[in-house]
Order: structure tokens, then sequence, then C-alpha cells
């Protein structure tokens, strides 16, 4: 055989492999997907204070692990406690304020009773007058002093009642609490909330990591200054061509192999599926739409979110958080048995060559 025959023949053979392992790919990646574009998942707490103020306290260095309710950080705990005693100090002053006004509502209504009673005798008196005046036992002037005691007693009576109007519009509709005084209870509330508050504890179990806090620091409130990982089962979350997902659904059974534990495969089920992506999103700010450009002949593939949990969390190794991973697909299509048989295979080939990358 000459060199050209032997060269033609190596050329039809590279052909054919070519063909083959072309129409292998594109074939299980329709009925078997895999990627390598994953990560292990688990859900991170970032905890921030409520309340501004110079961190005064750490309690946990980096790594450690706290249960639900454990001290983390403290944060100016001296300043709101005094803040709390003064606000305490006004619902005192408030209160006394509110006690003498009390006081004063009961003075003004004994006034009042007081006065009724004045101008009713008063009355009587101008009635006895009259009657009097009438028959020439007294004089006009006696009879008109009568009439002048009678609009006396009425201006005294109306003064009270005056009086009793303005102390109860102090006083509000809660006699005991009137508005100075509930006003004063708020700020009180808000400053043993306050308080409460320069006490930041883990609202999570797990582990606190990438810890760069130290005392001395000036805390913004509401700006996360802690890093908790929660002790929560770990997911796996995978990015597919969107044509490798048209036959698997959630409830797929699904392998996977952590770069971290190469030789082992770890059984899991598909959870859910996105329904979109950032790139789809519009946002609604009054322009134009923005149309994508490309001077690209073929271009990139959208992918998809994909949720993976392991079936077994019991037999879940050690993990990090955004460690890789290799995921393959067990759609349930009309041949399964074929491409699941060549997809158990090859993910098995994957872990162990984890062993050299």
């Amino acid at each position: 055989m000459t060199p050209e025959q032997q060269f033609s023949r190596w050329v039809r053979r590279a052909l054919v492999v070519f063909a083959l392992v072309f129409t292998y790919v594109v074939w299980m990646d329709l009925h078997a997907p895999l990627t390598t574009l994953s990560r292990v998942q688990r859900y991170v707490v970032q905890v921030a204070p409520q309340v501004a103020g110079e961190v005064t306290g750490v309690a946990v260095t980096n790594g450690d692990q706290v249960n639900q309710g454990e001290l983390l950080f403290t944060v100016a705990e001296q300043d709101y406690r005094l803040i709390m005693d003064g606000a305490e100090l006004r619902v005192a002053e408030a209160g006394q304020d509110n006690a003498v006004l009390l006081a004063d509502l009961a003075g003004a209504r004994a006034r009042e009773a007081s006065a009724r009673a004045t101008l009713e005798e008063a009355r009587r008196q101008r009635q006895r007058l009259k009657n009097l005046f009438e028959g020439g036992a007294v004089s006009r002037q006696e009879w008109e002093q009568g009439e002048l005691a009678v609009d006396n007693a009425e201006s005294e009576l109306e003064s009270a009642r005056a009086t009793i109007r303005s102390l109860e519009t102090r006083l509000g509709e809660d006699k005991e609490h009137n508005l100075a005084l509930a006003q004063a209870m708020n700020e009180l509330e808000k400053a043993r909330l306050d308080w409460s508050r320069t006490r930041i504890s883990a609202p999570v179990a797990g582990v606190v990591d990438n810890l760069q806090l130290e005392s001395g620091t000036y805390a913004r409130a509401r700006e996360p200054l802690v890093s908790l990982i929660a002790d929560a089962p770990v997911w796996v979350a995978a990015d597919f061509r969107e044509k490798s997902l048209r036959d698997v659904h959630p409830g797929d059974r699904a392998e996977i192999v952590f770069d971290a534990w190469p030789g082992r495969v770890f059984e899991a089920r598909v959870q859910s599926m996105g329904k979109g992506v950032r790139d789809g999103q519009g946002v609604p700010d009054g322009q134009l739409a923005q149309v994508e450009n490309t001077d690209r002949w073929v271009r990139d593939a959208q992918r998809v979110r994909v949720r993976l949990v392991l079936e077994d969390s019991e037999e879940e190794p050690p993990l990090r958080v955004g460690a890789r991973t290799t995921v393959q697909l067990y759609p349930r299509d009309g041949l399964a048995w074929l491409s699941h048989g060549f997809g158990w295979l090859q993910i098995r080939v994957l872990s162990l060559l984890h062993y050299l990358y």
C-alpha cells in the first residue's frame, strides 16, 4: 500500500471518528445533558446592625460555628443606654405634668360645682328681691344688685367650664395618658428597642466566614458586617443550554460529581428550573428598546439555571459554598435506556479524571 493510500485511509478513519463523536455529543446533549458550569450553593445570611455606632465588641472569630441567637458583636451599648435613660426621665416628667393637669382638672370641676351652686342661690335671691321690690319692701338698687350677683355667678360658672374644656383638651381622650405623655412613652419604647438592637445575634445557626470586623469600626445601620453560612442542606446550581432541557422536568434523576471528591458519584434530583435570565428582564425606564447587535455568525447558546438537591442529605460530604461540580441529567424520554447508559458511563469517567485536574 502506497503512502498516499495509507494517508487516505487514516483521513477516512479520522472523519468517521469525528462524525461518531460529533453525533454522540449532539445526541447526548439532547437526551442526557451534562454540564461543568455548576456550583454548590448554600444560604448565606448577611448580618447587619439596625443601629449605627462604634463597634464595642466582637464575640466571634472567623470560622466559628454559632447557634441561632448567639451574640456576634455589639454596637455603642453605652450610648444607647444613656438615650434610654433620658427617655425614661422624660416619661417620668411627662407623668408628673399629667398628674398636675389631672389635679387642675379636679380643681376646675370643684370650682364649676361651687359656681353652679352660687348661681342657683343667686337666682333664688334675685327672685325674692323681685317679689319684695314689687311689694315695695326693698329699693330698686337692692333688686339690681341681685341681678348683678346672678350675672357674676353665670360668668364664674362659664369661666370654670372653659377651664375644664382647656384641661380636657390638653389631657386628650385618655385622661391618664395625655399627648405629651404618650409621645414620651413612644420615645422610650423606641429607645428600648434601639438599645436591644445594640447586641447583634445570629439570626440562624451557621458558620462565620470572611470575618473582617474589629472593635472600633464604625457601623452604619442596615449595612452588612458579618457573613453567616447557614446550616442548611446544600443545593447545586447548574447552567444548561436551553435546548438541552426540553425533556427535563422537576423530579428527574441526576448524578453529581464534586471536584473536591473525585471518584465519587452522588445521586440527586432536579428540584426546579429557572423561568428566565437577567438579560431578558426589562426595566420600565421610559426609554426605547436597546437592540442587541453582534457580528458573529454563530451566537452563544443561552443557558438556563437548574437547581438540584442531593437525594440523601445524610450522605452529603463536607462542601464549601461555590465549590465546582459536574452534573449529569437523566431525562425521562423514549430512549432513556440508551442515553442513561452512556450518561452513567461518562459521568464516572469524568469523576476519575478529577483526580488529575
